[in-house]
């Protein structure tokens, strides 16, 4: 397979990421297959992919991390975060954030404070969650074991025969640029919505969907006889008959059987549809279990059931519980509740039964918004051994006594012998998608340079910045892959990139740190729309956000950080 045909079939992968409909892991595989059986790589190739040691590290410190998020140390110090005055509790909460998450899994510190922000009642909760979530990356990119990313940059680094990068490596960088974009954070942040608690708009949060069974007493009425118009903190929005959609819904409209009436509403007002005999909820069961409670979740980034309709999935089998709505960001969803397609940060009201906390695959599939259930916590005790046995890892690691994978191996036994971790947790938390994408990211970085492809396009890269030498090439190599991370997710970013960027540095003859490190903080600089990173995702919803909320807030933030990268890399990494 010549290197041209290589170069295509990658440019045909960043179509289909960008397009979205089939997920990285998928992508990646496939690829990695294929070049497999084309002979461009072999299969020792591709098996020694899966088992570089940095990734191994990465899935150890992913699993590590399950007992480490379900500390309640994040939820007690928040009340405490989130007094006074608004710009002080944002600062307070920026800085703890990233400062937890340099050394935390930052989808864990953002998990774990999400529910809380949401349901406390100091300060709209739009006004926190973008910050919330730019804080965690800011923090991510100080360490190596801060953000995923820099694992996995540090996979290709070792794949490639250099170095392994160190676990401080990147603080003399990230540390800068972090602490300038969390000012400009605090003063970008008057442009986030001010979505209060209970507003105008908040009645149409949730996007509800109810069918008129036969035999009802509302057939053959208009809406206006039935009362449907007039329903406290409920809004009628359309009605969808026989595949036709009837929508705005005049008062005259005179209701059939098997309409599905959709609805915008409140969390605390869905109970007032029960009122009407012969309208049944979405959601097997769910007109049953609204007796019981309701719950609202987040879609986590792990879940199943991303890209999957409610019609394609047993949801009442799996979790005991019925999808009563769908609320995603502030957009307005239309058409039938069971025929659209799930993304990661939808909030879903769910009727739970009384064992829906017993289901094993809840963390994996949701974050919890309601304080009305909660996930089992760990105690004091076992809060302190997990912690004080993780700040030994790093110390050790950082100090070169103890290899960092060694380290996390020892603490994930003791964690599992005293309980604090079980073996079905780690298999139901097991981050296998992440696994793949970077397994195979390897098997494609390895068929771009065994192709002859990578020095095709450090050709074109040295060809296109030879006037601008090789701080041209430099810049040119963090613009790529900063519009990557933009547009597919932060780890295909790296993914892609790591390629580019080893073989420019090769074409220039130079050291290959600084085009590293380029890619490193280029995959991590997500800051203008909410697809590119899964803690934007997870906020989304919840803060009743749009995208232009992240563009405004996020485009400063973003060109500071973009400077201070190109400025401080070169000084700490010379060419």
């Amino acid at each position: 397979m010549s290197a041209y045909l290589v170069l295509a079939s990658i440019g045909v992968l960043l179509g289909l990421l960008i397009h979205g409909r089939l997920s990285p892991a998928v992508l990646f595989s496939c690829w990695a297959v294929g070049y497999v059986i084309l002979g461009v790589v072999d299969e020792q190739a591709m098996l020694g992919s899966f088992s570089n040691p940095a990734l191994i590290t990465l899935l150890v410190l992913m699993l590590v991390s399950l007992a480490l998020e379900r500390s309640p140390l994040l939820e007690r110090v928040s009340d405490v975060l989130l007094r006074g005055r608004e710009w002080r509790a944002s600062l307070r909460l920026m800085g703890v954030t990233a400062g937890l998450s340099a050394f935390l899994n930052n989808t864990a510190v953002v998990g774990s404070l999400l529910g809380v922000i949401s349901r406390q009642r100091h300060i709209p909760a739009s006004r926190l969650l973008i910050p919330l979530s730019f804080a965690s990356i800011l923090g991510g990119i100080t360490t190596l074991v801060g953000t995923s990313t820099n694992l996995v940059v540090n996979s290709f680094v070792v794949d490639a025969g250099l170095p392994a990068l160190g676990m401080f490596q990147f603080a003399g960088v990230g540390i800068p640029v972090a602490l300038l974009c969390l000012i400009a954070l605090l003063f970008s942040r008057r442009w986030l919505p001010l979505n209060p608690l209970q507003d105008k708009d908040s009645s149409q949060a949730y996007f509800l969907e109810a069918r008129l069974v036969p035999g009802s007493p509302l057939v053959g009425a208009s809406i206006e006889q039935n009362r449907l118009r007039s329903l406290d903190g409920l809004f009628l929005l359309e009605i969808v008959r026989n595949d036709r959609l009837i929508s705005p819904v005049s008062p005259e409209e005179v209701l059939e059987e098997d309409d599905i009436l959709v609805f915008t509403g409140e969390v605390e007002k869905v109970q007032a549809l029960q009122q009407f005999s012969g309208l049944q909820l979405f959601g097997n069961g769910a007109d049953r279990l609204l007796a019981s409670n309701l719950v609202e979740v987040v879609v986590s980034n792990e879940s199943e059931l991303a890209h999957s309709t409610l019609q394609e999935v047993d949801f009442r089998t799996m979790f005991n519980a019925g999808v009563v709505g769908i609320r995603r960001g502030q957009r307005r969803l239309t058409g039938q509740l069971g025929k659209i397609p799930l993304k990661v940060g939808d909030s879903l009201l769910l009727a739970v039964g009384p064992d829906f906390m017993s289901h094993r695959n809840l963390d994996r599939n949701f974050h919890l918004l309601s304080d009305s259930l909660q996930r089992p916590r760990l105690s004091a005790r076992q809060s302190l051994f997990a912690f004080s046995g993780f700040a030994l890892v790093i110390l050790f690691s950082a100090l070169g006594l103890v290899p960092l994978l060694n380290g996390l191996l020892m603490l994930l036994a003791a964690l599992l012998l005293g309980r604090i971790l079980t073996l079905g947790e780690l298999r139901r938390r097991f981050p296998f998608e992440l696994m793949m994408i970077i397994g195979s990211a390897l098997t494609v970085a390895k068929a771009l340079e065994s192709s002859g492809a990578a020095a095709l396009v450090a050709d074109g890269m040295r060809a296109l910045f030879d006037d601008f030498g090789v701080v041209g090439a430099f810049v040119g190599v963090y613009v790529i892959t900063l519009l990557l991370t933009e547009t597919v997710t932060n780890n295909a970013a790296a993914a892609l990139a790591f390629p580019i960027g080893l073989s420019t540095a090769q074409g220039f003859g130079v050291d290959p740190m600084p085009f590293i490190m380029a890619v490193a903080f280029g995959a991590s600089a997500c800051f203008m729309v909410p697809f590119g990173y899964q803690t934007h995702l997870m906020v989304y919803s919840p803060g009743r956000y749009r995208v232009v909320d992240y563009l405004k807030v996020g485009f400063p933030v973003s060109l500071i950080y973009s400077a201070g990268v190109l400025v401080l890399v070169p000084l700490f990494f010379p060419f």
